[in-house]
């Protein structure tokens, strides 16, 4: 607690000091560039890997980076999600996962989670559609290989959920909002976005169009993602592009 209450007083005396205007401005209201969607593990920091500024990024952050579908739960997200895309016309959205996801690594042991974290248990539950996709699909992989698979297209079927909600549908069909499938590796800082038309993840280019408006990229230009297995990656970009 010491060294949150003196990096408080540093950011006072510091970096709120020399961006007094910035924070007269805020205090006004906001408008965020993008919606960012992302898991609450500790080692993710949306503002650090993207260098957005204060007042960037509305941000919503969850175990497992998930998103329930439109009238699963009455929770925070569905709200969230309304305002962003309604109140503050957000018109670009990140669902962002990460390499080594503790959530996903419980998703795939699910029924272990019961008694020791019940409400895990519960959270967990919602992403039902990766674990079956994983488990039906993946029958070949184990360890590190079924986590990179089932954190890929975790990111993937929040994609899809986000889709189940009305204001986002209408966005959409008027071409008026843009979703962004992305997965950041921990080891190497690399952040790899899928392309709905190679149907593979690679990284991200600020030229390109969005995940909606379908991109195209010279295979040259292309990145290996998350170490997958020539199997594992067919199975993904082949089932995402299906969906």
């Amino acid at each position: 607690m010491k060294k949150l209450i003196k990096g408080l007083r540093q950011f006072q005396s510091g970096y709120f000091s020399t961006h007094h205007e910035l924070f007269e401005q805020l205090a006004h209201g906001q408008k965020p560039r993008a919606l960012f969607i992302t898991c609450s593990d500790s080692r993710i920091d949306p503002n650090l890997i993207t260098q957005a500024g204060v007042g960037e990024l509305f941000i919503i952050r969850n175990a497992g980076n998930m998103i329930p579908p439109f009238g699963a739960t009455n929770g925070g997200e569905g709200a969230a999600v309304e305002y962003a895309v309604h109140a503050l016309g957000i018109e670009q959205i990140v669902v962002c996962g990460h390499s080594h996801c503790g959530a996903m690594k419980g998703l795939l042991k699910l029924d272990k989670l019961a008694e020791e974290m019940p409400l895990v248990y519960e959270w967990l539950k919602h992403a039902e559609a990766t674990r079956r996709l994983v488990k039906d699909n993946y029958t070949n992989l184990d360890g590190e290989e079924l986590l990179d698979a089932t954190i890929a297209e975790n990111v993937l079927t929040q994609i899809e959920n986000l889709r189940t909600y009305p204001v986002i549908r209408s966005k959409l069909h008027r071409k008026q909002l843009s979703l962004h499938a992305w997965v950041y590796q921990i080891e190497t800082g690399q952040v790899l976005e899928y392309d709905p038309v190679l149907h593979e993840f690679a990284a991200p280019y600020s030229e390109l169009p969005s995940y909606d408006d379908q991109p195209v990229v010279s295979n040259t230009e292309r990145i290996p993602s998350m170490r997958l297995s020539s199997a594992q990656a067919e199975r993904i970009y082949r089932g995402s592009a299906a969906r």
